[in-house]
């Protein structure tokens, strides 16, 4: 959108906000999401976590990873909705299997801790491995905490289990 980066023309938050929402209206999943994150950053409108919450979930139920991840976000911390680990894992996972390497590395952690889903740190290694495999810097430092509760034999399952996953899923992501 050329009014939120000012492409071409000068930078206006408010106008931009103005043709996300006709194209987000139109079902545009982009729009809706990009219409998600001026209402979450305040930016061409008042904060509005609600509001940012109504357009990621448009855009996530088509299927786009980046909404997804950030419904899942919202759902982490209470922001928009009530707080509902279940639910944030649902978003996350949706995200991590098209690759996308924050939903990853915030599954991996879910998985750490036991959080939504049932503690597992065999796939919390592999979700942080493949996020930190993509250059994610958190997932990395949470693999190092990490291991130091795993024995070798759980370490190698979830290195196994990585490699299993980028192979099928060869192109996803990044």
């Amino acid at each position: 959108m050329e009014y939120a980066n000012g492409g071409g023309v000068a930078e206006d938050d408010v106008e931009a906000v103005k043709w996300y929402r006709m194209a987000a209206e139109q079902g545009d999943a982009d729009a809706q999401y990009n219409l998600g994150q001026m209402y979450r950053r305040g930016e061409g409108v008042a904060v509005d976590n609600a509001e940012a919450v109504k357009w990621y979930r448009k855009a996530a139920e088509q299927g786009d990873a980046a909404a997804q991840n950030n419904l899942g976000v919202m759902y982490d911390n209470g922001e928009g909705v009530a707080e509902d680990d279940a639910k944030a894992v649902k978003w996350y996972r949706k995200a991590a299997e098209q690759g996308d390497a924050k939903a990853q590395s915030n599954l991996g952690v879910k998985c750490r801790d036991g959080q939504g889903a049932a503690q597992n740190y065999v796939l919390a290694h592999m979700w942080l491995d493949l996020a930190r495999a993509q250059g994610n810097e958190s997932a990395r430092k949470y693999m190092e905490s990490l291991v130091t509760k795993m024995t070798k034999e759980q370490i190698a399952e979830a290195q196994r289990l990585a490699s299993e996953w980028q192979a099928k899923h060869e192109g996803v992501g990044q």
